[in-house]
């Protein structure tokens, strides 16, 4: 398929007008999860009046939804169609809106409140992972096998814009009309966004994968399990960032999740082309060990500017993580399981944030808050020896093609 090349980067033939449109599929399923991240703790603790363990738990679930839905996701996109995969998602996520509404009838019925608010989180988080899923496999067609690594970094950049600017809006929207104001907003963006995608150019399926799910998932094995524990940060500061700046007094509570959002685009903005020019995994080496900093100096902060800038360098850290490693896993395979081993790789961080963040909130509620960060520090570094062992044993250049 021939591919508009009229804004292209003319040193990579990167089409910047094709790419653009799709990242914004991405931006706009994870605005719809970033206005939630403020208002979802403080709901299910303060007007549902379930503690910390319920929290992590729905927010734990959503991940669960998404990595349960993963090979599902890749497979469909490698299949039927990239474009088709997220035009399901965004479906799902706007079904997950409506459940969101219907929560709000049981209020008084906190369990039953909390379950269907649970179904609405799994039905989101299937939604995202087929966007994501999607959108990643057809960038990665249109831009070509020596521009990966900057097509997963921008799809991760316009995720984190999406919760950086998600964050405060969706306080706005909670403290002025509720959580009720969410559900709308859940449900409404995503339709908007389904009526443009039919603008797009879809790319050429491949109505076979090249190989069983079996050998895909062997290749992306070990990227993916350093991107496991790197991502335990993530998982802590999504579910608990918010609690801990109110529990400690530091003001705004959302800066806190804010400010590890707008570190990391920062840092997708200045270094995407990284991952690309000196290797993925040494990037990832480096970035796990500044992410695991970030974390450990949440944890001692006293004060809240030193807290926000432990916050910042966490983000920073985390940021050229996913694409270094996803770097990595894609060339392991052949081009026509790409959305294969990206929804495969995704799962790893799926099964770190869906079953540690329940654990770190059974750990908050025996240890304290602050437990949680320090307990992450120590996660995520155990992600750098992985990384450290794929730079020693990367695959040739060309042994493989995004």
């Amino acid at each position: 398929m021939s591919v508009d090349t009229s804004t292209a980067d003319p040193a990579r033939g990167l089409s910047i007008s094709a790419i653009v449109p799709i990242v914004s599929l991405v931006f706009v399923v994870f605005l719809v999860t970033g206005l939630a991240l403020p208002a979802l703790p403080l709901h299910v603790r303060n007007e549902l009046g379930l503690g910390t363990f319920v929290v992590g738990l729905v927010a734990g679930c959503q991940f669960l939804a998404s990595l349960l839905s993963r090979i599902w996701a890749g497979v469909y996109s490698d299949t039927r169609g990239s474009k088709r995969a997220v035009a399901v998602g965004l479906l799902m996520a706007a079904a997950s809106g409506l459940l969101y509404f219907l929560s709000l009838a049981f209020v008084d019925a906190p369990l039953a409140s909390v379950a269907i608010l649970m179904a609405g989180r799994a039905l989101l988080g299937g939604g995202e992972s087929f966007v994501i899923t999607g959108a990643q496999s057809w960038g990665l067609a249109l831009a070509g096998p020596s521009n990966a690594g900057r097509i997963i970094a921008w799809a991760g950049t316009a995720m984190w814009a999406a919760f950086a600017a998600g964050a405060p809006l969706g306080t706005v929207l909670f403290d002025a009309y509720g959580f009720a104001s969410i559900a709308v907003a859940t449900t409404l963006v995503p339709l908007a966004a389904l009526l443009a995608i039919s603008r797009l150019r879809p790319v050429p399926v491949r109505r076979r994968l090249a190989g069983g799910i079996v050998e895909t998932v062997r290749a992306v094995a070990l990227p993916g399990l350093g991107l496991a524990f790197s991502s335990v940060g993530l998982g802590v500061m999504t579910a608990f960032a918010v609690l801990l700046s109110v529990d400690r007094g530091w003001s705004p509570a959302w800066l806190a999740f804010t400010v590890f959002s707008l570190a990391f685009i920062v840092a997708r903005l200045l270094l995407s082309h990284l991952s690309d020019r000196v290797g993925g995994a040494r990037v990832a080496t480096v970035f796990v060990v500044v992410e695991a900093i970030g974390l450990a100096v949440i944890w001692i902060a006293p004060w809240p500017i030193l807290g926000f800038a432990g916050a910042a360098v966490a983000g920073f850290g985390y940021s050229l993580v996913y694409p270094g490693l996803g770097l990595e896993a894609v060339r392991r395979v052949p081009s026509e399981n790409r959305g294969l081993a990206m929804g495969l790789y995704t799962a790893f961080l799926d099964v770190a944030l869906g079953v540690l963040s329940p654990s770190l909130g059974l750990l908050a509620g025996v240890a304290g808050l602050g437990s949680v960060f320090l307990a992450s520090a120590l996660l995520v570094l155990c992600g750098a020896p992985i990384a450290a062992w794929l730079l020693l044993h990367s695959p040739t250049p060309g042994t493989a093609t995004p």
